[in-house]
């Protein structure tokens, strides 16, 4: 199966014989995969020179989050062509993340989990989150679950 990494370079190659304008998106994303490999291989806790999926996902996730706060800000400040550009970019990095579960979905993962730990109150929430967070790998946004968990948990 190929990795992430590689597919993100084989799509860049792709969109640049197309001449298709993900192509600056995707140069973007390449880079900064390659700038955390290389920090990894400095910091000694990597033996080869690409990352391994997880790692890429955190890259893209982290990517995709500063994109969707650049659009907010930008909408916020009028500046909609700035929000577009923006949008843009993170339609192409959200191409590469797992789908996001949906509020039923992630609703009843929190409740299985809430079950299963005996959690009754705002104690246990960040066991609750932990294990949520752990079994979703990447299908759903930290804030979500949160916000998802004091529901269910009914803290206010």
């Amino acid at each position: 199966m190929i990795s992430l990494h590689d597919r993100v370079s084989l799509d860049w190659k792709d969109a640049m014989k197309a001449r298709d304008p993900k192509k600056d998106v995707l140069a973007l994303v390449r880079t900064e995969l390659k700038n955390r490999a290389i920090s990894a291989r400095t910091h000694g806790s990597s033996e080869g020179t690409d990352l391994d999926d997880l790692q890429a996902l955190d890259v893209l996730k982290k990517m995709a989050k500063q994109r969707r706060e650049s659009v907010e800000s930008f909408k916020a400040g009028g500046r909609m062509d700035l929000a577009e550009k923006e949008a843009f970019e993170l339609s192409v990095i959200e191409s590469y993340l797992p789908a996001q579960l949906d509020e039923r979905a992630l609703e009843r993962l929190v409740r299985e989990h809430i079950e299963l730990l005996g959690a009754s109150g705002a104690q246990d929430m960040g066991k609750v989150m932990k294990a949520v967070l752990a079994s979703a790998a990447g299908q759903a946004d930290g804030n979500r679950v949160s916000a998802c968990v004091k529901r269910c948990l009914g803290v206010s």
